[in-house]
């Protein structure tokens, strides 16, 4: 990756994301906030979250461990800053965790739910606030990772709504 393309994808590095969802928007917040939910589409395609705790209110504690195709395991943390049911979401997530530090990567993400009779279009904005040299790789990734996220969101509030 190229220096420059490095210092673009740091500090600041937004992503917005629009997905429109055939489902009510109570349905597809609780598909976001219950993490029964949470752990059958969390991270991209192949990765399984054997651990996903989401506690739905200001101050909640997020912890998830995305385990990747190989077994690899990354962790990822949270706070929820913001929640107005079923409209609305902030919260932080935070990966890299150093041995003695802060995390290596966090983000800001905000997530608002818009309902249209029976359909529902979310909005994501994931802004970078922390990123440490060493996080570069991953950081390119984000985008890739959210998409391949919002598809399998997708595939579970399908099935939800189906039953």
């Amino acid at each position: 990756m190229e220096a420059a393309k490095k210092m673009e994808l740091g500090v600041g590095y937004t992503l917005t994301f629009t997905r429109e969802f055939e489902a009510p928007r109570e349905l597809v917040f609780r598909a976001w906030t219950d993490p029964i939910h949470l752990a059958k589409w969390w991270g991209p395609e192949g990765f399984t979250n054997p651990v996903c705790e989401f506690e739905a209110r200001p101050g909640g504690r997020i912890n998830i461990d995305m385990t990747a195709p190989d077994s690899t395991v990354y962790p990822m943390s949270g706070e929820v800053l913001e929640i107005e049911p079923p409209a609305r979401l902030v919260f932080t997530s935070t990966a890299f965790q150093g041995a003695d530090g802060p995390p290596g990567l966090k983000a800001v993400n905000t997530v608002t739910f818009v309902e249209a009779g029976d359909r529902t279009t979310v909005s994501l904005q994931a802004r970078v606030v922390r990123a440490v040299p060493e996080v570069m790789d991953a950081l390119a990734g984000m985008e890739a990772g959210w998409t391949q996220s919002l598809e399998r969101l997708a595939e579970t509030v399908d099935a939800i709504y189906s039953e």
